[in-house]
């Protein structure tokens, strides 16, 4: 090959859209680096209890006392286990009854407004629903049983575990019912089902795997759960009962990671107990591919039969099943109006008992032990908050531009950056934590720090720009690149110029809902930022608290539960802002959308005239 020839293969490899599907490439692989950073420095931090200790000792023992060096999680995988199967029977069972009539019973005017308050009830930081169940849940929960105790304990925590999970059960189960084919719907009718029928006996089992996949992740937010649950289970030494205080993997944790700091054998302890639980949830995630992957194979034969007619309406018996589908209708009435007054009431309470607490000098005094402010936390949310966004989003948006534009359909490669992006989503919050003060707090000597809180932040709301942002890409219509490409422009051009402007409403979209993330999150700053309120920060290198680690500060002083509901009641109209924010960003955008995509259909009908006009003329010259 001559020395021509290679220049031109170097010039071709080189050109600015290959280097540019390189640097997205990249950007999309990092989510694959992350999640192996995290799984190797929590499993190499595990090592030394587990070489001291022994694997299945640690697995299976029921003893962490740190005097005798005795650590065993095996009674706290008991008490994480009871705990999401209680909280599932609820969360799981409400979920899916509020998706079904959401999409087949609720009224068109309210849908809207109920989607939002199932997003609201989402939105709900945990430290908020733990303050709730601590200071009005147990004590209601034990006026009504008569139990004695402080109301600690497997029911109080299943509850608002239940009412956590629920949200995230009943948005997943929503979308995979709407996306049934409504020739099963359709087609049950034509063969004599009633509604009620056609909803509960072939529309729902026609959405199971979509269904399965919802309850798969809300188990995988019941087991990584931590604040509400640390403040709830009473963090007791025994096997769960309904008002005996236990311990799960993630309460274990916070409860003892502020002692025995110098003890390397107890950190190292702590840091396994989170390496089993980063293990188990790993577990869940290739249940939830494996069961996505196979999604829709086994709806075919009800589809078929229904297309042959071999269903014969007048031998099918629907007596039975036609009395259970009424009932489930009228179920659904009643579990729809029990979701709507849970978040009612959550809300009013927060809102009654923190609101009359709110004062300028409590939001923007300085802080002191007679009257303490969240000054310094505001302060602080507000520089994680722009330090994360200002990490993630051109990460999260340049991989979601190789995902969708360069990526080719039904490539390996891309199914494992989506599995590896899935599992950075659904990593718990206090795994992201342990990593940070590993990574960023001892390994490269940062300290607790807002530098710290922040990185470890952008990781955790990095999914969530990737995959808004390559949904908002994938709706840009598929005429509005080839139009760009007609009229000369280069792909990388097209996308900066054309895609990107319109799909701005999804990065807007992921932009706030990442805000609302950091505003409620709690387990991970903790561990990275530090737990300071008391003196503004004056840079990055400095800790403090955030809004929802004061909520919890607050409440482990135990002299300050007005201050606590006043935070609180603050991070809630927060979140509620935001909620409200994202559904005006998208109405506007998806109004000035629908304009632009009707101009440009004008314009690209106009260019195809004109050339058509032109081929014409041409034609008719060279025949003269």
């Amino acid at each position: 090959m001559d020395k021509t020839a290679v220049k031109e293969k170097f010039a071709k490899a080189f050109t600015k859209d290959n280097i540019a599907k390189a640097i997205f490439l990249a950007f999309a692989l990092f989510s694959m680096v992350a999640v192996f950073a995290i799984i190797i420095y929590i499993l190499y931090a595990s090592i030394p209890a587990f070489q001291q200790i022994g694997f299945f000792k640690f697995l299976f023992g029921t003893e962490w006392l740190e005097s005798t060096s005795s650590y065993g999680v095996g009674i706290m995988i008991v008490g994480t286990l009871a705990l999401t199967a209680c909280a599932m029977v609820i969360g799981g069972i409400l979920g899916v009854v509020v998706a079904v009539w959401i999409v087949f019973y609720c009224p068109k005017k309210l849908k809207k407004v109920f989607v939002q308050l199932i997003n609201l009830l989402a939105g709900i930081p945990s430290i908020v629903y733990g303050l709730f169940a601590y200071k009005l849940l147990m004590p209601t929960l034990l006026k009504i049983s008569g139990a004695g105790g402080v109301g600690t304990g497997l029911l109080p925590a299943a509850i608002i575990l239940g009412v956590m999970v629920l949200p995230t059960v009943a948005s997943l189960s929503k979308n995979s019912l709407q996306n049934v084919s409504k020739d099963y719907y359709e087609g049950a009718l034509a063969l004599g089902c009633t509604k009620h029928q056609a909803v509960w006996t072939v529309m729902l089992p026609a959405a199971k795997r979509g269904i399965t996949s919802a309850i798969i992740l809300g188990i995988g937010r019941a087991v990584g759960e931590t604040m509400a649950v640390q403040m709830i289970v009473g963090n007791g030494s025994g096997y769960p009962g309904w008002f005996t205080a236990f311990t799960t993997l993630t309460s274990n944790i916070v409860k003892n990671w502020g002692y025995g700091s110098a003890n390397e054998l107890h950190r190292s302890a702590l840091i396994a107990d989170a390496f089993v639980l980063l293990i188990l949830i790993l577990i869940l995630n290739l249940i939830l591919f494996f069961t996505q992957g196979k999604q829709g194979g086994g709806n075919n034969l009800f589809k078929h039969k229904i297309q042959e007619g071999q269903y014969d309406a007048e031998k099918v018996q629907y007596k039975y099943k036609g009395v259970i589908s009424f009932v489930m209708y009228i179920v659904s009435w009643v579990f729809a109006a029990l979701v709507a007054f849970i978040l009612a009431f959550i809300v009013v309470w927060v809102l009654v008992k923190g609101i009359p607490n709110i004062s300028a000098n409590f939001l923007f005094g300085d802080y002191t032990s007679k009257s303490p402010t969240i000054k310094a936390a505001l302060v602080a949310t507000l520089m994680l908050i722009g330090l994360a966004l200002v990490i993630a989003v051109p990460i999260g948006v340049c991989a979601a531009i190789y995902l969708n534009e360069y990526s080719k359909k039904g490539s390996k490669l891309v199914k494992v950056i989506r599995l590896f992006i899935d599992t950075l989503s659904g990593v718990p919050s206090i795994i992201f934590g342990v990593f940070g003060y590993i990574f960023f707090v001892n390994t490269f000597n940062m300290g607790y720090s807002l530098t710290g809180g922040g990185i470890t932040l952008s990781l955790m709301i990095l999914p969530t720009i990737i995959r808004s942002t390559e949904q908002a890409l994938s709706e840009v219509p598929d005429s509005m690149r080839e139009a760009s490409y007609a009229l000369g422009a280069g792909k990388v051009r097209t996308i900066f110029k054309v895609v990107l402007p319109q799909a701005i409403a999804g990065i807007i979209t992921a932009v706030i809902l990442s805000i609302g993330r950091i505003i409620s999150e709690s387990a991970a700053l903790i561990f990275t930022a530090g737990s300071s309120g008391r003196n503004v920060p004056k840079g990055y290198g400095d800790q403090c608290a955030s809004l929802a680690v004061m909520i919890y500060i607050f409440m482990v002083e135990g002299k300050y539960f007005n201050e606590a509901y006043a935070t609180a009641a603050v991070v809630l109209i927060l979140v509620i802002i935001l909620n409200l924010l994202v559904t005006w960003v998208e109405h506007m955008f998806n109004n000035k959308k629908n304009n632009k995509k009707g101009f440009i259909r004008r314009a690209i009908d106009n260019y195809k005239l004109k050339k058509q006009q032109q081929n014409t003329t041409e034609k008719e010259t060279e025949n003269v």
